[in-house]
């Protein structure tokens, strides 16, 4: 036997093992699923169901712009190909109107479809996986109360090994473990359903949390700030002074900053901004102030100060210059905006982050706050993609980011042109 038969041969034993690994690891979250319906749907379950759906932002991926509630179809992109959303309608061919509670709540903690098919994380499990039985039977039986729609679901788009039940498996087995919310003893009932809210259905770690090469959090970094992959939006850190920690924000401002979507503090935009308007806006007051108190409560996360050159004298000077022709009506001659309408850049930690990303795509396609209850009607920022040079906003960015004592890093051309690119602008 030839020494290079053997390592083949060893090599394919391996990947045997592995693969019974991998199986045996997926075996671990699976549970008897009961074939009876014992879950009672009552009005008050359905409105509680509705209300969590809210908490959880379902309607935001399960539907279509301008569709049919619920329906599907949404195309969720990733680094890896297009995801399509399913139908949650009660329709008994295309939705879920043919699953029952257990099926349901089996594909909220263990992520499996109906037929026991593993689900993709761009449904988030991993997080939805905290949410309690009774939470999720609530959630399931609004769902068999919204009006069914007969829309097939569409395929996903993607590149093989990726669109393999074997690489999902390999993924699962490496970083997904179905859990329960475990509440903290030391903690007051307020920061537990806090916690309970922006871990389980919230899934704030969803975005607010960096990832690796694979697509999972990473372990250890939980809100510490990353870049949403595809959509290039820059979630900031939510325990770090330095980007979105609110320990030193009063809790009223937090509240504010949840429900209405802008406060004395700051102003909520781009996907986070969806997030106000379709959900944490119709949340309870308690629920609001819970979230509130959890997140003020986060262990701060400092980060170092970047050593970046200073900005040249030729580039501020452009920046200048274009933001005195566009910015200045509203943001001020010195960054200092005007309270209630339009924010200050001075000291804006939204303009310092060590990600520009955020202020590049704000300049391009404008800035709109959530209409809310609490502020019907908010002030927006138009675009300036086809009226401003790449140059030009590289330009106008760095002075802002560097003029009236803030102090951040440069960029050039080729960075906005990067940014234009990543999102087709």
């Amino acid at each position: 036997m030839t020494r290079t038969y053997r390592w083949l041969i060893g090599l394919g034993a391996l990947a045997g093992v592995a693969a019974v690994a991998v199986y045996a690891l997926n075996r671990l979250d699976e549970s008897p699923i009961e074939t009876s319906e014992s879950v009672q749907v009552t009005p008050a379950l359905v409105a509680k169901g509705e209300y969590l759906s809210r908490a959880g932002n379902c309607m935001a991926c399960h539907t279509v712009p301008g569709g049919k509630a619920f329906a599907g179809g949404r195309a969720i992109e990733t680094p890896f190909g297009i995801i399509y959303s399913t139908n949650l309608t009660p329709d008994a061919k295309d939705g879920i109107g043919g699953w029952n509670s257990s099926e349901f709540w089996r594909a909220m903690h263990n992520g499996r479809a109906k037929d026991g098919r593993l689900l993709y994380p761009a449904f988030p499990y991993t997080s939805y996986t905290q949410v309690t039985r009774a939470d999720s039977d609530a959630i399931w039986a609004y769902l068999r109360s919204v009006p069914s729609v007969a829309q097939p679901n569409r395929d996903n788009a993607l590149g093989f090994p990726f669109n393999t039940q074997m690489a999902l498996a390999g993924w699962r087995a490496l970083f997904f473990r179905p859990g329960t919310f475990e509440a903290n003893a030391q903690q007051t009932a307020e920061w537990n359903r806090g916690a309970y809210l922006v871990q389980g259905l919230g899934h704030c770690a969803a975005c607010h949390t960096p990832r690796n090469v694979l697509g999972a959090a990473r372990e250890g970094d939980a809100f510490r700030g990353g870049l949403i992959p595809v959509q290039n939006w820059y979630a900031p850190a939510l325990n770090s002074p330095q980007e979105a920690g609110v320990a030193h924000w009063p809790q009223e401002q937090v509240e504010q900053l949840l429900k209405v979507g802008t406060s004395q503090q700051g102003s909520v935009s781009g996907p986070m901004a969806e997030v106000v308007f379709r959900s944490t806006q119709y949340l309870d007051d308690q629920d609001v102030r819970s979230m509130a108190t959890y997140l003020r409560a986060l262990p701060q996360h400092q980060i170092a100060p970047e050593k970046a050159p200073s900005p040249a004298a030729s580039t501020m000077e452009l920046g200048a210059k274009v933001y005195r022709q566009n910015c200045a009506e509203c943001h001020g001659g010195r960054g200092q905006g005007e309270s209630g309408a339009f924010p200050a850049l001075a000291g804006n930690r939204a303009v310092t982050m060590h990600s520009p990303t955020n202020v590049v795509r704000m300049v391009l396609e404008g800035g709109y706050l959530p209409a809310t209850q609490g502020n019907p009607r908010p002030q927006g920022m138009p675009p300036f993609l086809h009226v401003l040079s790449d140059k030009e906003i590289a330009a106008v960015v760095t002075y802002i980011r560097n003029a009236w004592d803030n102090v951040a890093s440069t960029l050039d051309a080729s960075d906005v042109y990067r940014t234009r690119e990543r999102r087709g602008s």
